[in-house]
């Protein structure tokens, strides 16, 4: 009998698009004879539609016909199922449009990869491949994933994190700290991806400008020492708590003479496999310009392949990850950037030299969904007493453990 497994994609995010092309390329690696898909796409205005012509990425190109065409949905739980459900259901329609298994959250940035994906499932009690709840929320927000990264020794760039109203408040403080870094730092909003935002500032004109900038997509923007001359390497992780494992390297390039790596380069430029041979057209980040495995000595890649399997481990990281690295091609000194809990088109292009193909990872992260259902279904989540027959008003005061 074959899986009920649903993807989620799209939401209201910067990233939006990109998440439909991840979940396309997701949903085409699964295997049709192991699973029954469910595409569910999540509009930018948040409501959820499931359709056959969710499949077809052609129908994409006009949001506001494909959504006419589709029926929104909402999911239920029924006799201990999850059952998909029409919002207006028409009157000699289907009542049910199916159950759902299993979940695939294929969606990048705020409003998805943040957790908020991860809760709704957590309510309906699904089983869903990736990170837990704790694990994306920290993953999505820098600022957060800077100090627990810290607190564990692994080594980044020297960086400050201040609220967006601050420069409004006390400019002269904020670029007092900008001062100490020194000029050119590079300023990120603290939970968007795929470079939205993110700029370069070699004075404090342009500082100013590029914080006005990054505020608008988060209140909490960080500020960070340029690495020079630097090298942009990544390496995904497999796994979950229990076990994981790194794989082959990539170096990332421009496409471009910028000095940061844009949303364009990252999704309409060409790239070279291991084997050298340029691919063209919007493929997620699998179109970027890159060199897989990069060129860096042994004792650099197991170092990077370590940090990265402590940066996953202490982040609470599950499923497939992509953690950046900057490297300084001088010196050697590697840092850790970020990790993407949803990295683009999944890294699968990271596993695929390693022997991996698309669909054997799609079936670990199927697996590990139900692993660790398996797990939580051990653990005590509530108790079975009625604490509330015996409450009165006068009782009250002691509801949180104080004596009454």
């Amino acid at each position: 009998m074959k899986l009920n497994v649903a993807v989620f994609f799209g939401g209201e995010t910067v990233e939006h698009e990109v998440s439909v092309i991840s979940a396309h390329q997701a949903m085409k690696a699964l295997d049709k004879e192991k699973y029954h898909v469910i595409p569910i796409y999540v509009s930018k205005d948040r409501k959820l539609y499931c359709s056959d012509l969710l499949q077809d990425m052609v129908n994409f190109k006009d949001l506001k016909a494909l959504v006419s065409g589709c029926t929104q949905v909402t999911l239920v739980i029924r006799d201990g199922k999850v059952v998909i459900i029409p919002v207006k259901p028409a009157l000699f329609g289907k009542k049910e449009l199916g159950t759902v298994d299993l979940a695939i959250p294929v969606m990048h940035g705020t409003n998805g990869e943040d957790g908020t994906i991860q809760g709704y499932l957590e309510m309906l009690k699904i089983p869903y491949a990736g990170c837990d709840l704790y694990g994306a929320a920290v993953g999505q927000d820098k600022v957060l994933m800077k100090h627990i990264l810290s607190d564990n020794g692994i080594p980044m760039a020297e960086w400050f994190w201040v609220y967006g109203y601050e420069i409004d408040e006390h400019p002269e403080e904020v670029l007092e700290k900008v001062h100490k870094l020194e000029y050119p730092v590079i300023l990120k909003p603290a939970r968007t991806g795929s470079s939205v935002g993110i700029a370069i500032a070699h004075n404090d004109e342009e500082y100013m400008e590029c914080f006005e900038d990054a505020r608008q997509y988060d209140e909490k923007v960080i500020t960070e020492k340029v690495i020079r001359p630097m090298r942009e390497i990544n390496c995904s992780v497999l796994g979950d708590s229990e076990h994981a494992e790194a794989s082959v390297l990539e170096e990332v390039n421009h496409g471009s003479d910028d000095e940061l790596l844009s949303f364009r380069d990252k999704y309409q430029g060409g790239s070279k496999g291991a084997k050298g041979a340029k691919q063209q057209g919007s493929k997620g980040m699998a179109s970027a310009a890159r060199i897989v495995p990069a060129p860096v000595d042994e004792k650099t890649a197991a170092q990077i392949r370590e940090y990265a399997l402590k940066t996953f481990r202490v982040l609470g990281a599950g499923g497939v990850c992509r953690i950046d690295f900057m490297l300084n091609s001088e010196s050697g000194q590697v840092y850790v950037n970020e990790i993407n809990t949803i990295p683009g088109s999944l890294a699968f292009y990271l596993w695929e030299p390693a022997g991996v193909r698309f669909s054997e990872l799609m079936d670990r992260l199927v697996k590990q969904a139900l692993d660790r259902e398996r797990r939580r279904s051990r653990m005590t989540f509530s108790y079975d007493t009625n604490l509330l027959s015996t409450y009165s008003e006068n009782s009250a005061k002691g509801a949180k453990g104080t004596k009454a």
